[in-house]
């Protein structure tokens, strides 16, 4: 299945494009904010071939794709428009959500965008730091200064980031939010902050500190001047709201934040960092423990996102985070425990996929690993949440810290070296034990092993809602008017494959698609373009307008019904243009798929070459 069929299946069983308020993606799962939960059906999404796994947590409906969700999140963009910048969410219905979960959705939507750069310029960090360590690279090269440069310049130009994505959380204007987090970090502004000098703003004393690297003011700043936006762009005239908007809201806010929530984001910033410092103080053996063995459990729910920021603006206000290490070392002990299940497993397609698993966690892809091995094993998740919390104790004794944000992994070791090295034997030290105390432990102790069959893929195991035991012979009528053609014989290989389900062709000589069946619509694109039925008493029917017809994105096409809609034999699905759409180049060989017919031992097609709608189309035994 691919990016583009997979994306078209998880829209269908969430509900369709309707009751999506907004989707965004993270380093593995797509994240749905959905208006009525009762619409998705989580378990046909669980049985999509190359998704992990569902999880519901904070508000978000979280389907686990894995390392691919970035060309499945593009995927969107085709079918749908959920991926638009401009899409405005329903915030009526997140009157509902918790304090917690609005929370943890914010900073997700804030910091997933940077997660990747942050790892590259993380590595290069820790590199040079190693390199200048050995005496590769001396510090006052030229050659220095411009590596130097590359890997710190994100965390010394964060907040401009920072601006870029609440500007798009909070539906302001990315280009004033910029100019916002640029005045902060202009160089006479910090200069400002240099002891001794005394800062006023007409006659007001201003409090200076310095905000590069820093977080949580940009993040008041933003969020203050977005509010602050909408309300002018309501009531100014239109003629000249492009331009005296943005020079309202940067001549106001800008002071405002150097007055007010600058120094207050720097101060609460840095007494976040004091208190754990002190905890981390007051005992690093069991703080390294608890974090180390919480990590995983945290990430699984998606409560992990709370303590991201604190992670950063360690970083930001102390050059180093003790946190980091001990949620790394989560990382290797559930690769070590996919490892153990993958040696001692005698099921052979088990043994594979937790092959491949142990190298995406390795890698910091740890869905894969948790989802689809350890926590469905029970006992090797244990295992690992007990090595890492033996892992954490080591790099809290050994005083090890993260120097640079980024998903934890083993390209991501040399972030945790220090200037000095402080921290970063115990920090290997930690990563071989859990390792390899989970994989031994693992393997030593055993599990239930998967059954042979229960190895098997999911595209190679009967579909959910496929029925067992047929009671009698099912028959279905054309959806269309027009020539009849073997599904093999069509360009699309998608459907010529068979990969989506048998069936048949149909070219239309009319512009209408009536249901084939009394039943329910399973599927109902707002595109019009596909349309899916599910019979009462038979199979599943998924009909598809045209070939590629989803780029129209609904030009020429009128859907009549919506999900979730009981239907008549003979009732109109879609009516759509026929000449107009042949006109636009576009192939309109309609496949006509039966998705679940598991249960039936044949399927007999008409033998007409043309075929009108309502006419006998196939019959399933």
């Amino acid at each position: 299945m691919n990016d583009q069929q997979l994306a078209e299946q998880i829209l269908a069983q969430v509900g369709g494009e309707h009751n999506v308020k907004s989707l965004v993606h993270c380093a593995t799962r797509l994240r749905f904010k959905l208006k009525d939960r009762a619409l998705a059906n989580k378990e046909q999404i669980e049985a999509l071939e190359r998704v992990v796994t569902v999880m519901e947590s904070a508000g978000q409906f979280q389907v686990v794709i894995g390392n691919t969700v970035s060309d499945v999140y593009q995927a969107f963009g085709k079918i749908s428009g959920l991926i638009d910048e401009d899409r405005q969410e329903d915030t009526q219905d997140n009157a509902n959500e918790t304090i917690f979960g609005r929370f943890v959705d914010l900073i997700s939507g804030l910091f997933t965008p940077l997660l990747g750069v942050m790892a590259g310029a993380g590595i290069l960090k820790g590199l040079l730091a190693i390199a200048t360590q050995l005496k590769w690279v001396m510090p006052n090269t030229s050659t220095y200064i411009i590596l130097n440069a590359i890997g710190d310049s994100l965390f010394y130009f964060l907040p401009i980031l920072l601006a870029i994505t609440a500007a798009r959380k909070f539906k302001g204007n990315p280009f004033v939010a910029v100019t916002i987090a640029g005045t902060l970090v202009y160089p006479t502004i910090i200069t400002l902050a240099d002891p001794g000098k005394s800062v006023d703003f007409f006659g007001i004393p201003l409090v200076m500190v310095k905000y590069t690297s820093t977080v949580i003011p940009i993040i008041l700043a933003i969020y203050i001047a977005s509010i602050f936006e909408r309300y002018l762009n309501r009531y100014l005239p239109t003629s000249i709201k492009n331009f005296v908007t943005p020079a309202i809201v940067l001549v106001t806010v800008v002071p405002l934040t150097l007055m007010l929530f600058g120094p207050f984001g720097v101060y609460v910033g840095n007494a976040l960092a004091a208190g754990l410092t002190a905890v981390f103080n007051i005992n690093p053996i069991i703080a390294g423990a608890l974090m180390g063995a919480s990590w995983q459990i945290l990430v699984i729910f998606g409560l992990h996102w709370g303590i991201v920021p604190v992670m950063l603006n360690n970083i930001a206000t102390l050059g180093r985070d003790p946190i980091k290490p001990a949620n790394a070392i989560s990382v290797f002990s559930q690769a070590g425990a996919t490892l153990g299940v993958m040696l001692r497993t005698k099921n052979k397609q088990f043994k594979a996929l937790s092959a491949s698993a142990v190298i995406s966690a390795l890698f910091g892809i740890t869905e894969p690993a948790v989802y689809g091995v350890t926590l469905r094993l029970k006992r090797p998740f244990i295992i690992g949440v007990v090595s890492a919390a033996i892992g954490g104790g080591i790099v809290g004794f050994s005083g090890s810290a993260g120097y640079a944000a980024g998903p934890s992994s083993i390209l991501m070791i040399p972030a945790f070296y220090g200037k000095n090295g402080e921290g970063f034997i115990g920090f290997l030290i930690a990563i071989a034990v859990t390792f390899i105390t989970s994989t031994v432990l693992t393997y030593l102790t055993g599990f239930e092993d998967v059954p042979e069959k229960s190895g098997t893929s999911k595209k190679d195991t009967e579909p959910l809602n496929a029925k067992t035991q047929p009671s009698k012979a099912v028959t279905i009528s054309s959806p269309v008017t027009g020539k009849l053609c073997p599904l093999e014989t069509i360009a699309d290989k998608a459907f010529s494959s068979g990969a989506l389900g048998q069936g048949v062709a149909v070219v239309p000589a009319k512009g209408e698609v009536l249901s084939p069946v009394e039943g329910t619509v399973t599927v109902a694109f707002e595109t019009g373009h596909a349309i899916g039925v599910m019979a009462d008493d038979g199979p599943e029917i998924l009909i598809h307008i045209g070939l590629d017809t989803v780029k129209l994105n609904g030009q020429y096409f009128e859907l009549k019904v919506k999900q979730g809609q009981r239907v008549q034999v003979g009732d109109p699905l879609v009516h759509f243009d026929l000449d107009a759409i042949k006109a636009a180049g576009f192939d309109l060989t309609t496949p006509i798929i039966f998705t679940s017919i598991a249960p039936y031992q044949s399927m007999e097609l008409s033998k007409q070459e043309q075929i009108g709608v309502g006419e006998h189309l196939a019959t399933l035994v």
